[in-house]
């Protein structure tokens, strides 16, 4: 996907002054060492101290260990999984590979690398993932709970492959600064999970072409900082890991000054990125996740290193705990919202560790659970290795005394019923800063699960680059539980990760105090010369969630939708639809009693143009029904849903 010129001015109509003079005076940075890149200095007697206390391994919850090393000898064997494409070529892997288009990325000056065209370069997520030498941090702490050299020797291997192939500033791995953060991290705890093994020093701190790429790492993340309204998750990932990097490889001339700005860097944007209620102001779940993990993952290099951190920091961190405890269902999952590319901060676990219950686990070990949170059975690797190098401190905050359900700043409520109901109700701002890049356009959109299953469900992401079509319908009004008019979009989209007109909601009720009904209401302005109004009810005696639309302006034409999960059968009937699914070999069924006023039909599986689809994760896509309502405002005070659960 190459940008338009008028791409380019719309984004630019998105920035401030200052952001535009820091990005003027990057580009003129990046010329400047196309010619004479800098040099790194020499370093003598590097050391690396930042080691596990003593026993933090054998403390390990066995079937954790058992799960990371069935999965660390799935890598040797050089399977992995990226993004919905298998792979069985990490064995010896080519790092500018593309394995679902077949293409490689050029090797010229980074950033004349165009990255975005997916003819020019391949699918840049399928190069970049392998690159974040993630996999490489689960063959490390598989060494570290076996003993097995085979292991460390294969990290080596691929470390010195990839160094070699990415010289500084040559390639797509040297063009996006969210990548190099998350390296740096990777290369931390790879340094760490390896001390035992005799090989590790001279790797690392013994090794001149490693120590090349670390200072180049991180010289590059210090000039070229994400800016103004690109400033979301991306420089978190970039602070942190410049400040990791800076404690645990404090090897040079300007670790110091790179620390202390990494950590201001860090402190500042974990608060401009967080609402006090402790949700993530971009309101794209996926990105809550990957923010925590990145914070503690920082807080733990502090610790280790002995480097004081604001308290600021962590209590942000406390703040994102408590508030994902207290939004997911009970299964652990929390809502799905926004957008999701299933980027982690640090992955030392094997497959079938739950991430959600894995950071509730860590919060409870670094900041003591609360009597509401839900119980975590599940056991990880991340969780004992993080806390045995944050130190417990004292923080002076007043928690939560009962489990949160309305987090006004983020206008985001759950109401709750009996039977496992779980229902997300959203009436927040549409995005953070001001291109908005990973909302979706979904005001007054409805989440509904039943033990755990999605039954009216956020159908997901999908994809970033490359299929602009699928990109629009998965962020686009049409793709979610809530009222479309006159077939456009609540927001208005100026590109892949740019809106340049933004839906302003407002919640008009949040009453989730009382044991019989909880109610919910909220409008917004997104429909120029018309008001969209919907209230929710959940009756707890009659297990109904009933939700009313209301639009008031002139007569305009109207598509409700309702995405349902991909494990539920509709049979559709005029204007009801008996919904059947299983959960844990048990039939479960409820009735959707859809609006009379509108014509209604099941889509599932369509492409042209795109309906009916879920996407589980990034780079994958499954059929589902969407059932469609079409019909006018004209004449009618409003539309009424209505779903039933059976007992």
């Amino acid at each position: 996907m190459t940008m338009s010129a008028g791409w380019y001015l719309r984004r630019l109509s998105r920035m401030g002054p200052q952001e535009v003079a820091g990005r003027v005076g990057d580009a003129v940075r990046r010329r400047r060492w196309r010619s004479a890149p800098p040099d790194c200095p020499s370093v003598t007697g590097a050391r690396f101290t930042a080691v596990l206390p003593a026993g933090t391994i054998a403390a390990m919850a066995p079937d954790a260990a058992k799960r990371l090393v069935a999965e660390a000898d799935r890598l040797m064997d050089g399977h992995a999984e990226f993004f919905g494409v298998d792979r069985d070529d990490l064995a010896d892997p080519d790092w500018s590979y593309d394995p679902k288009t077949g293409r490689r990325a050029p090797q010229g000056y980074a950033f004349d690398v165009p990255y975005r065209d997916e003819d020019a370069v391949g699918d840049i997520k399928q190069i970049w993932e392998p690159s974040r030498h993630q996999y490489l941090t689960q063959l490390a702490a598989a060494y570290a709970i076996t003993g097995n050299e085979r292991y460390a020797e294969r990290v080596a291997e691929h470390l010195r492959s990839w160094w070699a192939a990415n010289p500084p500033l040559r390639g797509v791995h040297w063009v996006s600064g969210i990548e190099l953060g998350i390296r740096l991290l990777s290369w931390v705890w790879i340094r760490r999970l390896l001390d035992g093994w005799p090989g590790a020093a001279g790797l690392f701190e013994d090794n001149p072409v490693a120590l090349n790429q670390i200072w180049h790492h991180q010289r590059w993340l210090a000039a070229f900082p994400s800016r103004g309204s690109s400033a979301n998750n991306h420089i978190i990932a970039e602070a942190a890991g410049q400040f990791a990097a800076a404690c645990a490889f404090d090897w040079f001339p300007s670790s110091e000054r790179w620390r202390a700005d990494a950590l201001r860097s860090l402190d500042r944007h974990l608060r401009s990125n967080t609402y006090l209620s402790g949700l993530n102001r971009e309101l794209a779940t996926e990105y809550h996740g990957l923010v925590l993990e990145l914070g503690l993952a920082a807080v733990a290099e502090a610790d280790a290193a002995g480097v004081q951190v604001p308290a600021s920091v962590r209590l942000v961190l406390l703040r994102m705990t408590d508030a994902l405890a207290a939004v997911v269902d009970n299964r652990l999952r929390p809502p799905r919202q926004g957008d999701a590319d299933d980027g982690h901060g640090l992955i030392v676990d094997g497959a079938g560790t739950d991430r959600w219950g894995s950071l509730l686990a860590t919060g409870d070990a670094v900041f003591g659970g609360l009597d509401w949170w839900p119980t975590v059975t599940g056991t990880d690797v991340r969780t004992p290795l993080l806390a045995a190098l944050i130190k417990p401190t004292e923080l002076s905050v007043t928690r939560p005394a009962s489990r949160p359900a309305h987090f006004a700043d983020a206008g985001m409520t759950i109401l709750r019923g009996p039977e496992e109901i779980w229902c997300r109700c959203d009436g927040g701002p549409h995005g953070f800063l001001s291109i908005a890049a990973h909302a979706h356009a979904d005001a007054l959109s409805v989440e509904v699960r039943h033990d755990g299953v999605d039954v009216l469900a956020d159908p997901g992401t999908y994809c970033y680059h490359g299929q602009p079509e699928w990109r629009r319908y998965f962020r686009s009004t049409l793709g979610h539980n809530t009222l479309q008019l006159d077939g456009g979009d609540q927001s208005a989209s100026g590109g892949p990760f740019l809106w340049t007109r933004h839906a302003q909601s407002r919640v008009l009720v949040a009453d989730t105090s009382g044991e019989g009904v909880a109610r919910w209401s909220a409008e917004h302005d997104g429909y120029q010369g018309s008001v969209h109004r919907r209230r929710v009810e959940l009756t707890a005696r009659s297990q109904e969630l009933r939700v009313v639309d209301e639009v008031s302006g002139p007569r305009r034409t109207v598509n409700l939708a309702f995405h349902l999960g991909p494990a539920i059968t509709a049979d559709l009937v005029g204007n009801r639809a008996q919904l059947t699914w299983t959960r844990d070999g048990e039939d479960r069924s409820a009735v959707l009693d859809l609006p009379g006023q509108l014509s209604w039909q099941a889509h599932h599986g369509e492409t042209d143009p795109p309906l009916g689809w879920y996407s589980a994760g990034f780079g994958r896509k499954e059929p589902a029904t969407t059932l469609i309502g079409t019909g006018s405002t004209d004449g009618t005070e409003g539309f009424t849903t209505v779903l039933g659960f059976r007992g």
